[in-house]
């Protein structure tokens, strides 16, 4: 077998791979968005169909993690190929954590349409709804970027960040100020927090994915660094 055949098998190995991440990605997106219709709209069945899809996950997690071992086993691949498995590893971890976080969001609406919710409760929840649409849509930019390999794409993802942080506080301060003035809505007011958590959280593995992306793309990691820093790393 020449070694030119070798190389074009191995090529598409990577693209089957990198195209499975992204049907994990648009998988786990949906199941985010699932969580928070069912957050707004108190849907006990949709809150379980998001648990149903958290197996589907779990299972392509595991399935290509297995298919990535093999193909190192196999080829044995250097610099920019190793660099690209290796994120893919990374990718597949995050988008796990995010079906992680809808399951958790999924589990917290049972919960509450179970024990109740106060009516005073309904304005977080509205805002819960805008928060999970920039975590959303900071995870669909993490995916563009991710199949196009484009870094500037992935450092707009960096700074968007700040904006769901700024959300998750806000409404952290709100929640706090109902449980004040309403004892009663403690017990569904820190149901919120945590799903807000979960949210803030998605955004936050959007985050890691466009680290990951820059880490492929030019070999350097940028974790833990502000957003100024890492333009000057990557230029």
């Amino acid at each position: 077998m020449t070694d030119k055949h070798l190389s074009t098998q191995f090529d598409a190995e990577l693209s089957a791979i990198s195209t499975r991440v992204l049907e994990m990605g648009g998988v786990v997106e949906a199941q985010v968005a699932q969580a928070v219709y069912a957050l707004t709209h108190f849907s006990g069945e949709t809150a379980s169909q998001v648990l149903r899809q958290e197996e589907r996950v779990n299972a392509m997690e595991v399935e290509i993690d297995h298919d990535l071992s093999t193909i190192i086993a196999r080829r044995q691949p250097t610099a920019v190929d190793l660099r690209l498995l290796i994120a893919i590893s990374k990718a597949i971890a995050n988008l796990e954590r995010v079906g992680d976080e809808a399951a958790r969001i999924a589990r917290t609406v049972q919960r509450l349409i179970n024990t109740g919710v106060s009516s005073r409760l309904r304005l977080p929840v509205n805002d819960l709804a805008f928060e999970s649409e920039l975590a959303i849509a900071q995870l669909r930019k993490a995916l563009d970027a991710f199949a196009r390999l484009d870094v500037a794409k992935a450092i707009e993802v960096l700074k968007q960040d700040d904006q769901i942080d700024q959300e998750f506080d806000g409404l952290l301060r709100k929640l706090i100020t109902y449980m004040m003035e309403d004892p009663r809505t403690i017990s569904s007011s820190i149901d919120l927090v945590f799903v807000a958590k979960a949210i803030e959280r998605v955004g936050d593995h959007a985050k890691n994915l466009a680290e990951v992306i820059i880490y492929v793309v030019k070999g350097t990691d940028v974790r833990h660094n502000p957003v100024e820093t890492v333009e000057s790393m990557v230029q």
